[in-house]
């Protein structure tokens, strides 16, 4: 027989072994690493969605610049191109208004082109130009002077000046072409002279003890230079320049208004004059305006406007091309390329 402690012992519960610890951990894994799983894949696919979003809003946009870059082009186009097929009889108008120069709406190249475009079109009866402008540069107004008189040869259509507020100087150059000029009788006209100003600082330069170092090859190179002193043959250099350009413009004024001149010791001096005046002095035929002379003069009541003017989205394409030119600069600086 047994020994009844022995028995006992024999039938109490048995002690947890590393097998058993084991074998609980791998019921309870499955669960954990299914889960862990299915966290990874949602974060996978959340992170592809938003890729994808940002993929589809970079597209969106560039997609956006591209149709507000194709619209800014169709208004510079479809805004600025002249008027055609208007076969009614009219009188076709161009502005020169403001400073005459390369880089202005009164450049040789706009005023040109539009006094092309209106001649050519077969319902102009005349050519109107509505002047209101202080001058400008000679060369520019010497252009359009030219032009005047090879398009009224080759078309033999009139054209006239009509002045508003102003047509001095580099705009009288251009309104003596014309075959007559009308003003109002508070008009601005003349102004035939030449000029060449600036600022001389040397004086103040000597009193506050400040020495212009400019270096040249010529001697005359920097004789423009305010900061340095002018010679006299320097200067009588200069005025020879202005007396001959200043001859070159009275020759232009005689040549297109001919007799009608009553010339003065003041006339060409470089003043000018009312409206009223420059009809007595010659300088002008009659008062007058645009619709009158349309009307009156023309006979063709019906103004049709062929001036070239810079429109809003044309002054935004000049500034998105300086933009992206100002950055590809930089880039090329960044990179190390040589341009100072």
């Amino acid at each position: 027989m047994q020994d009844p402690q022995d028995s006992t012992s024999a039938t109490a519960s048995p002690q947890a072994t590393p097998d058993s610890a084991a074998t609980q951990a791998s019921v309870t894994n499955p669960v954990d690493e299914n889960w862990a799983r299915k966290t990874l894949q949602d974060l996978a696919f959340a992170n592809l969605k938003e890729q994808q979003s940002q993929r589809r809003w970079k597209l969106g946009m560039r997609l956006t610049w591209v149709f507000l870059l194709g619209f800014v082009v169709w208004l510079v186009f479809s805004l600025n191109s002249p008027v055609t097929n208007t076969s009614f009889p009219h009188t076709a108008l161009v502005t020169v208004e403001g400073e005459i120069g390369p880089d202005t709406e009164a450049s040789a190249q706009n005023v040109m082109s539009a006094m092309r475009t209106a001649l050519e079109d077969p319902g102009s009866k005349a050519l109107v130009l509505l002047i209101n402008s202080p001058g400008g540069s000679p060369v520019q107004a010497g252009l359009i002077n030219d032009e005047i008189t090879r398009l009224r040869a080759l078309h033999n259509k009139p054209i006239y000046a009509v002045v508003e507020e102003s047509c001095a100087s580099a705009a009288y150059y251009i309104a003596a072409a014309a075959d007559q000029i009308y003003v109002d009788k508070a008009s601005l006209v003349g102004s035939i002279g030449v000029l060449m100003d600036g600022f001389g600082f040397t004086g103040l330069m000597d009193k506050l003890g400040v020495e212009r170092r400019l270096m040249t090859a010529g001697e005359n190179k920097g004789f423009l230079d305010p900061f340095s002193p002018q010679t006299e043959p320097q200067r009588q250099h200069a005025q020879a320049m202005l007396n001959q350009i200043h001859t070159q413009f009275i020759e232009v004024v005689k040549k297109g208004r001919g007799d009608r001149l009553k010339e003065t010791p003041e006339l060409f001096s470089g003043l000018f004059w009312s409206g009223q005046q420059a009809v007595e002095l010659g300088l002008a035929d009659s008062l007058g305006s645009i619709d009158g002379v349309a009307r009156d003069v023309v006979k063709a009541p019906d103004v049709i406007d062929y001036t070239q003017r810079e429109n809003v989205a044309e002054r935004l394409v000049k500034r998105f091309g300086v933009a992206v030119g100002e950055g590809t600069v930089r880039a090329m600086r960044t990179l190390g390329v040589g341009l100072r």
